[in-house]
């Protein structure tokens, strides 16, 4: 009996030497805790303490050196503005169609560039090379180009009979103009991730749709679409989140013009600040914020059903 307890205490001295976990407790991770502490700092002074303060400064009237407590009043006058319902109907028109677009043409281009035709990666640069260009870089430019008057786009039209549209003067217009050029910068990401998402389809499903004799469009909606979904959903949630958070091209486009009609939440926010309502702007800020919030969270949430196992 004693060497029958001596042989099980020497095992379970072994096996404490060896490192193994005793039942009940977990297995430690690969890294050290304290691994974290830097991307922990770094996450803290840069997102978590301006977003603490954020909230605060927005129930005050503020500048670089006082600020004073007036409770909701920031909120309430910022909801007041016309401005502001403009704004918000813009930016959700801005945000689905820019949103829906990059959705379709992304496919689109996806299914193109996996297929088998001539200078394949090289037409791939070229679609994701906008992606990498600055916003304002691109909506100087575009501002040129869509000038009414001199610029190459009307130009062009005029040269096969057609008068050119005020692309950025027409308020009709200009919401719209902004939001093609947003499309033509942002459609290669779209692209380059249902590329990603294309090319994991096992090639399996292919063999067994040809030995079943199903046409390409059937391929597509029962195999690409389905197994693509998750990159369906990258798209959405990225593109939708940039579309409700833009300002630097729209800015730099057209500042909100003509009139309000191309402005959004964020130009609205920017004016404030611009007119030295600090306390004011920063409430727009935290309503974007939640607005967002609200909007995505939910809408991923749906997108990324059934996707954990």
């Amino acid at each position: 009996m004693a060497s029958t307890l001596s042989s099980a205490e020497a095992t379970r001295g072994t096996a404490a030497a060896a490192g193994t976990p005793r039942p009940g407790r977990k297995r430690p991770g690969p890294y050290p805790l304290w691994f974290l502490l830097i991307p922990a700092a770094i996450y803290g002074v840069f997102f978590l303490v301006p977003t603490v303060f954020s909230f605060y400064f927005s129930f005050t009237r503020w500048d670089l050196f006082t600020s004073e407590w007036i409770g909701l009043k920031n909120y309430q006058t910022f909801f007041q503005e016309q401005a502001l319902v403009i704004g918000l109907r813009n930016t959700l028109i801005y945000a689905v169609l820019t949103s829906g677009l990059k959705v379709v043409l992304g496919m689109a281009l996806a299914l193109l560039l996996t297929s088998k035709i001539i200078a394949r990666g090289y037409l791939r640069s070229v679609i994701f090379f906008p992606v990498l260009v600055s916003a304002i870089g691109i909506g100087l430019t575009f501002t040129v180009l869509m000038d009414p008057e001199k610029g190459l786009i009307n130009k062009a039209l005029a040269g096969v009979g057609i008068d050119g549209p005020g692309w950025l003067t027409d308020p009709s217009l200009a919401l719209l103009s902004v939001a093609l050029v947003d499309v033509w910068k942002g459609v290669g990401l779209a692209t380059v991730i249902y590329i990603a998402g294309l090319v994991s389809i096992p090639g399996e499903y292919y063999e067994a749709a040809s030995v079943d004799g199903a046409s390409k469009w059937e391929v597509f909606r029962h195999i690409m679409l389905p197994l693509a979904r998750p990159a369906t959903a990258s798209v959405i949630t990225l593109s939708l989140i940039g579309g409700l958070r833009s300002f630097d091209l729209i800015w730099s486009m057209t500042k909100g013009g003509p009139g309000f009609a191309s402005d959004v939440i964020a130009s609205v926010i920017y004016k404030q600040y611009q007119a030295g309502f600090y306390g004011l702007s920063t409430a727009g800020s935290v309503g974007l914020f939640v607005l967002v919030t609200v909007i995505v969270v939910p809408l991923t949430r749906w997108l990324n059903r059934g996707e954990e196992s």
